[in-house]
C-alpha cells in the first residue's frame, strides 16, 4: 500500500470531495467558475453525515473554532471546518480569496457589509441551514460576519482558494 494513502485520515465523503476537488483546480483558475463549480460539489456532499472526522467538529468554549481539515497537496484550495456554540460569531471581515461555505449542521446567521464614504451599511441578513451553500469572490460581495444563529453546535464548511494551513486564515481584514 502507498505510503500516504496507509496514513490518509479522511473520511470516504471527505476524500470524494476532496477528489472532485483535485480534478477541478487541475483544469480551472478563473476564481467566479472555481467558486461556482465548487458550490454545486460541496453541496453534493454536505448530505453525507459522516462528512467530516470527530476531532474536525470539536468546538471552543471562548471562540468559534477552525479546524483545517484538507489542503490541496499544491496549495491550490483548503477545506476548514468552522464550529460554532451558540452566540459565538466571527468579526466583521472580508477574504483573501475565492470562499465557498457550506452548513453542515445547525443554523448560521450571515450579515453583509458594503463600504461607502460613512462606513459600513448593512445590506442583508440571511439564515443558512444544513444543506445551503454560499459563494463569495473578492473584492465585491464579500464583507460579512456569520454566527451561529441556533441552540445547539453549528459547523459549516469552507472551501478557500488558498493553502489556509500557511495562511493561518482566510481573512484578510477585520472591520470596527
Amino acid at each position: 500500500m502507498n505510503a500516504a494513502l496507509a496514513f490518509d485520515r479522511r473520511t470516504s465523503g471527505l476524500r470524494w470531495l476532496t477528489e472532485r476537488l483535485d480534478a477541478l483546480v487541475g483544469v480551472e483558475r478563473d476564481p467566479h467558475v472555481l467558486a461556482a463549480r465548487t458550490a454545486m460539489t460541496l453541496a453534493a456532499a454536505l448530505g453525507d453525515d459522516a462528512l467530516l472526522d470527530p476531532r474536525h467538529q470539536e468546538p471552543s468554549d471562548d471562540r468559534y473554532r477552525q479546524h483545517v481539515v484538507h489542503v490541496h497537496p499544491r496549495g491550490l484550495y483548503s477545506i476548514v471546518s468552522l464550529v460554532w456554540k451558540p452566540g459565538q460569531a466571527t468579526p466583521i471581515h472580508d477574504h483573501i480569496t475565492w470562499c465557498v461555505v457550506g452548513v453542515w449542521r445547525g443554523v448560521e446567521r450571515e450579515r453583509r457589509y458594503e463600504l461607502r464614504d460613512a462606513g459600513l451599511v448593512e445590506r442583508g441578513c440571511e439564515l443558512a441551514r444544513a444543506g445551503d451553500v454560499s459563494i463569495a469572490v473578492p473584492p465585491a460581495e464579500d464583507i460579512h460576519r456569520v454566527e451561529n444563529a441556533g441552540d445547539g453546535i453549528a459547523v459549516s464548511i469552507h472551501v478557500y482558494g488558498a493553502d489556509i494551513s500557511v495562511l493561518g486564515s482566510s481573512i484578510n481584514r477585520v472591520y470596527g
